[in-house]
C-alpha cells in the first residue's frame, strides 16, 4: 500500500507540475513576472528564490499553484504584470495549463503506443502493429442472464470452452449458437487464477440466437513503430478528450435533472484506490492512466466555472464584449464562491469514496502516516 501512496503522489505532481509550467512558461514569454512557483499548498515547507520568482515545496500535496504577478487588484498597471497585457495574451496565459496537459497525455499514449499498450482488436487491420498477450474479455453481462447466474464477471479472459481454445469472438458466438440447452464448460482467467464454469446456453430475446449472456471484446498489447506512434498518441488524445466531455455533459445533466452526483464519479481517494489497481497491471496501464487523469485535469480546468482556469477566461471575454473589465472586487468574490463550492463538493465526493472503499484506504492511510 506504500507503493500505491508513492505512485499515486508522483503522478498527481506531474500532472500538477506540467499544468502549472504552463502557466509559467507562457507568461515569461509574454513578459509576465511569476512571484512564486509552488507544488503542494501551503503552509511552506521551503523556498528557493531565483531572480523574481520563489520556487516552494509546501506541506499539503494534493495540487500546486503558479502565483503570476498581477492577477489580484495589486500591481495591475506595472509592465510586467498580469493585468497589464492584452486580452488575447491573458487568456493565452490561462489557457497553457489546459494545453500542456493535452500535450502530456499526447506524449504519455505515444510512449505507451511504443512500448505496447491495451487496445481492441476486434479483427480490423492493424497495419504495422506489433501484437501480443492477445485476449477475449468478458466486457458485459446481461442481467438474469446464465453467465450471471454463476458468476462471470466483467474482467474474466477467455480461455477455453470445453477445452477448445477459440480465437475469435465469431468462433465463439458460433460454438455457444450450437449448444443450446445443452451444458458447456468455460475456463477463464480472473486475477491470475483459471476458474471453470459450467453454464447451459440459451435462445436470447435480444439476439435470437444461442447465448449465455456476455459481451465480449478482443485485446492485446498493441505497439507501433516510433514514426507512427505520435500519431496515434495524438489521435488517442484527442479521441479521450472527446469522451471526457461527452462524459462531464452527461454527468452535468444529471445533476440538474436528478440533483444527485454520479455514483462513478471518484474524488482524490478514488483515484488513489484505482491508481494502486492500475500500478498492479504494469507500466503501460499506468501510462494510460496518468494520460487520462491528465486529460480529465485539462476538461475539468476548462469548464467556465469560478475559480477553475475556464471561469477566468470566461471573464476575459466578458471583458471583450463589454470594452472594460468586470470590477475585480466582484470578480475575487465570485472566484472565492466558485472555490467553495468546488471544495463542498471534492469533501462531498471523498466522504462517498471513504463509505465506498472501506478499509482498503484506512489502510493506504495508516501507511502513509505511520
Amino acid at each position: 500500500m506504500l507503493f500505491t501512496a508513492i505512485v499515486f503522489f508522483c503522478i498527481l505532481s506531474i500532472l500538477v507540475l506540467v499544468h502549472e509550467f504552463g502557466h509559467f512558461f507562457v507568461a515569461r514569454k509574454n513578459g509576465v513576472a511569476v512571484e512564486e512557483f509552488g507544488l503542494g499548498f501551503p503552509p511552506r515547507i521551503f523556498g528557493i528564490k531565483k531572480g523574481e520568482t520563489t520556487y516552494s515545496i509546501n506541506w499539503i500535496p494534493l495540487g500546486g499553484f503558479c502565483k503570476i504577478k498581477g492577477e489580484s487588484e495589486e500591481n495591475k498597471v506595472d509592465a510586467d504584470s498580469f493585468g497589464s497585457k492584452k486580452i488575447w495574451q491573458r487568456a493565452f496565459i490561462l489557457s497553457a495549463g489546459v494545453l500542456m496537459n493535452f500535450v502530456l497525455a499526447a506524449v504519455l499514449l505515444t510512449i505507451g503506443f511504443i512500448v505496447g499498450m491495451p487496445e481492441a482488436i476486434n479483427g480490423e487491420d492493424m497495419g504495422s502493429a506489433r501484437i501480443k498477450d492477445a485476449k477475449i474479455e468478458i466486457v458485459q453481462i446481461l442481467e438474469g442472464s446464465p453467465a450471471g447466474n454463476i458468476g462471470l464477471v466483467p474482467g474474466d479472459a477467455i480461455l477455453s470452452i470445453d477445452g477448445q481454445k477459440i480465437e475469435q469472438i465469431a468462433g465463439i458466438q458460433e460454438y455457444i449458437d450450437t449448444k443450446i440447452n445443452n451444458p458447456i464448460k468455460i475456463t477463464v482467467l480472473r486475477e491470475g487464477a483459471e476458474l471453470e464454469k459450467e453454464v447451459t446456453p440459451i435462445v436470447l430475446e435480444e439476439t435470437g440466437k444461442g447465448g449465455v449472456g456476455i459481451g465480449l471484446l478482443k485485446s492485446g498489447i498493441v505497439s507501433y513503430p516510433w514514426y507512427i506512434a505520435p500519431w496515434k498518441g495524438l489521435e488517442g488524445a484527442v479521441f479521450f478528450t472527446k469522451e471526457i466531455v461527452l462524459a462531464f455533459y452527461d454527468l452535468l445533466k444529471n445533476l440538474i435533472i436528478t440533483q444527485k452526483v454520479s455514483v462513478d464519479l471518484s474524488g482524490p481517494v478514488g483515484i488513489a484506490v484505482l491508481t494502486g489497481q492500475v500500478a498492479r497491471m504494469g507500466f503501460a496501464y499506468v501510462l494510460q492512466f496518468t494520460a487520462l487523469l491528465s486529460l480529465n485535469l485539462a476538461v475539468i480546468n476548462f469548464l467556465p466555472f469560478p475559480a477553475l482556469d475556464g471561469g477566468r477566461i470566461l471573464f476575459l471575454i466578458i471583458e471583450k464584449i463589454r470594452r472594460k473589465p468586470v470590477s475585480q472586487k466582484i470578480e475575487n468574490v465570485i472566484h472565492n464562491v466558485g472555490f467553495l463550492l468546488l471544495m463542498c463538493l471534492v469533501v462531498l465526493i471523498t466522504y462517498r469514496d471513504i463509505a465506498k472503499f472501506g478499509y482498503g484506504f484506512v489502510g493506504l492511510w495508516n501507511k502513509i502516516v505511520g
